[in-house]
């Protein structure tokens, strides 16, 4: 699934092309859209923002409308130069604007809809949101207060995971920010003090702010997705075995995470 990283990268290559500007063109080739007229309520409204929180993604029009983005995990943003090949197949194609001589395309769904800005502000989807672990300046008191009403017996790992908690970290951040901090996924968050819950989110941002600048590509994973590899840090083998509800794969040593 994109993380935060990758919907910062992907606001970062559409706002110069589209914010400030009006499309030139909006194609809604998805059938569900088929019925929802966004190329005539959209017409010739200016896009004020492209703003990227957490794992969402808003452009934001004159007038009170807000397209909302989630990719979950099919969904993918595309920036093309007119006459450029998009690198998924057309039929695939979602959301269609054109401006300055490119193509902005939102592939796959599955989260793609037309909201008023009041809703992007009351929707209780939204609302839940816990900080963007990508803000300039990171709320750590909201997200050590959001921690503590957690599940005090759930695991550190699973808990980073929880988009009303810390919004913006998935299964690839989760993992090299407990192995940077030292802190094994699987400790009860009962058993994390506040200084080592802080210490994980210090590593990972700098890491995802980078990636979502220069891109996803130029990030080195240091322990995940290499499980049975030594350690880099230890030399001890990295494990792997899934966690929480939905068992996502968490990567750890289980030799200096503790």
């Amino acid at each position: 699934m994109p993380e935060g990283d990758s919907i910062r990268w992907a606001a970062n290559r559409i706002r110069p092309v589209l914010e400030g500007r009006m499309p030139e063109e909006i194609r809604t080739p998805q059938p569900r859209h088929a019925l929802d007229r966004w190329p005539q309520r959209l017409s010739g409204r200016t896009v004020t923002r492209v703003e990227p929180y957490g794992k969402h993604l808003f452009l934001r029009f004159e007038g009170g409308l807000a397209i909302h983005s989630h990719l979950r995990m099919t969904g993918a943003w595309g920036v093309y130069a007119e006459g450029t090949r998009w690198r998924r197949s057309s039929r695939r194609a979602w959301l269609v604007l054109r401006a300055e001589g490119h193509d902005i395309v939102q592939f796959d769904g599955p989260v793609l809809e037309l909201m008023t800005e009041g809703r992007t502000r009351f929707d209780q989807r939204l609302a839940a949101l816990g900080p963007d672990v990508l803000a300039d300046e990171l709320d750590t008191e909201r997200f050590l207060r959001r921690l503590r009403a957690d599940d005090p017996t759930r695991g550190i790992g699973d808990a980073l995971l929880d988009q009303t908690t810390i919004a913006g970290i998935g299964n690839m951040w989760k993992a090299e920010g407990c192995w940077e901090a030292s802190i094994d996924p699987w400790r009860p968050v009962a058993q994390i003090s506040d200084a080592e819950a802080l210490s994980i989110l210090e590593y990972v941002r700098p890491r995802m702010r980078r990636s979502g600048d220069l891109g996803p590509r130029t990030t080195r994973h240091k322990i995940y997705d290499r499980a049975g590899r030594p350690c880099p840090r230890c030399g001890a083998t990295i494990r792997a075995r899934g966690q929480g509800d939905d068992n996502r794969t968490t990567f750890w040593c289980p030799a200096c995470q503790r």
